[in-house]
């Protein structure tokens, strides 16, 4: 199993690091434009080898996608980060030709890769990546709804005083601030809901605190988060090694589910060696499927800004 992360950085190193961790690959190439940079976080990571106890084989390579042939799953992480006061839609215009151009040589090296996209604006990108690289729809996966969700949890587990392995939660919709859909009402503790141990104002604040995780992150440390992005993709990338038919929020195309058309947004999906390999339609209320609706408006608004 071969594993290709495209972007270097904090977020792509962090991919690679818990990839490698979890030892279910047997090689994972970094790939940067940054001279040596990939082949620097590479060594790095492969000193930790003996001290974590894995076996996967990472390597660097400087802008070379021949390193990347034969690929079975590449992670997109490259493109800028957030600064302070950033919204994830502000970086469209120079993302869009990175993931454009990063994903059309991925597929040149690897016809049968399957791609998931980190990059902002994540629902946008993978949207970006269905329209220019003809892959088939469930071979291309937006990574957001997993991280928000794992958001989610934690927010959650810190309200009720709980350990977080006692908390089941998801959020679905766009990747954004305003886009998120944190499923309060389905949330459970040890399948118990949530709304048995705190009240209606605790988790409606639960639920703007995890609307804004990553704007808060990025407020206190001055760039995007990566070490929840980066389990969270591992967590995407291992469902699909594995054949695990794990259910995730990711970034989906939809062509009629949840009464949705042509756009990427986040529902839950179950990932295995085929990729997407169903989408699951939750049965939402009135409020629910008017902010699921009110999420898509918005990224279909980004989407337009794509210049395909």
């Amino acid at each position: 199993m071969k594993v290709t992360v495209v972007g270097a950085g904090a977020v792509g190193a962090s991919c690679a690091e818990y990839i490698a961790i979890k030892n279910f690959a047997s090689e994972v190439v970094i790939l940067d434009i940054k001279e040596n940079f990939a082949e620097g976080k590479a060594m790095d990571l492969m000193q930790t080898a003996s001290l974590n106890g894995f076996d996967t084989k990472i390597t660097g390579s400087t802008n070379d996608y021949s390193k990347t042939a034969g690929s079975d799953i590449a992670v997109i992480t490259s493109g800028i980060p957030r600064k302070p006061g950033m919204t994830r839609e502000e970086l469209i215009g120079i993302n869009a030709g990175i993931v454009k151009e990063v994903s059309s040589n991925l597929i040149k090296h690897s016809p049968d890769v399957t791609i998931i996209v980190v990059s902002n604006p994540m629902d946008t990108m993978t949207y970006l990546v269905h329209k220019t690289t003809g892959l088939p729809k469930n071979k291309i996966i937006g990574m957001g709804g997993a991280l928000d969700s794992a958001r989610f949890k934690y927010r959650l587990a810190e309200a009720l005083e709980a350990p977080a392995s006692d908390i089941d939660g998801m959020v679905i919709g766009g990747h954004s601030d305003t886009g998120m859909v944190p499923l309060t009402r389905l949330a459970t503790r040890n399948s118990v809901p949530v709304s048995k141990f705190i009240s209606e104002d605790r988790l409606n604040q639960v639920s703007e605190d995890t609307k804004v995780g990553g704007a808060t992150l990025t407020k206190m440390l001055g760039t995007s988060a990566w070490y929840a992005p980066g389990a969270a993709v591992s967590g995407l990338v291992q469902a699909i090694a594995c054949d695990q038919k794990k259910m995730f929020p990711c970034s989906a195309l939809l062509e009629g589910e949840y009464g949705l058309d042509d756009l990427c947004i986040g529902v839950p999906v179950i990932l295995g060696k085929d990729g997407i390999e169903k989408i699951v339609e939750l049965e939402l209320d009135d409020a629910e499927k008017s902010k699921l609706k009110e999420s898509a408006e918005g990224v279909k608004k980004t989407n337009g800004l794509l210049e395909l």
